[in-house]
């Protein structure tokens, strides 16, 4: 799985998951929650080709100090192919596989000439967190988004990051 792990909940398979440690979800979830420290964030380090890697590695390299008005914020490992910004963090992780629910005829939402996939379950629910995936170019690039900033804050992250993806990244999959 080549999913990053960031302070605070992870719905993944009916745990929460806080800094690496997995703890047990269900009707107990706040004391769970509160088990969370705060920290750097952990991204995966996903299995990619030579190339693919340089890409992710040149666009991190480029990635801003500030998203949506959020600093920049440190990830575990040191080196990782991805990026965090605020608390709770917005995440950016280069390099994740296309999402298993993706169709040829899914649409994207179009943001500074970037090729948006958002499941219809996250577009739905807007107090829930949302993971926006760059399809549009390649390697793919997934962008977690707290359901702090939903609303206006996905938009204006998305937008500021549209420049240096477009710069480091090659053409992906169409989206209508």
């Amino acid at each position: 799985m080549h999913r990053r792990r960031r302070p605070g909940p992870s719905r993944d398979r009916g745990v929460v998951a806080c800094r690496g440690r997995r703890l047990a979800a269900g009707v107990l979830l706040v004391p769970a929650l509160a088990a969370c420290s705060s920290g750097p964030v952990e991204i995966d380090d996903p299995d990619l080709s030579s190339a693919d890697r340089a890409s992710c590695e040149a666009l991190v390299a480029d990635l801003p100090g500030t998203l949506a008005g959020e600093d920049r914020v440190d990830v575990e490992p040191a080196g990782a192919l991805g990026a965090a910004w605020g608390d709770p963090a917005y995440v950016l992780s280069c390099g994740v596989p296309q999402p298993s629910d993706y169709e040829p005829t899914a649409e994207c939402n179009i943001i500074r000439g970037v090729g948006w996939y958002v499941p219809n379950d996250q577009l739905t629910h807007q107090g829930e967190d949302a993971t926006p995936i760059a399809l549009s170019l390649a390697p793919y690039v997934e962008v977690d988004v707290p359901s702090d900033y939903r609303g206006e804050g996905i938009d204006r992250a998305l937008a500021e990051l549209a420049p240096v993806l477009k710069e480091h990244l090659g053409e992906g999959l169409s989206c209508l």
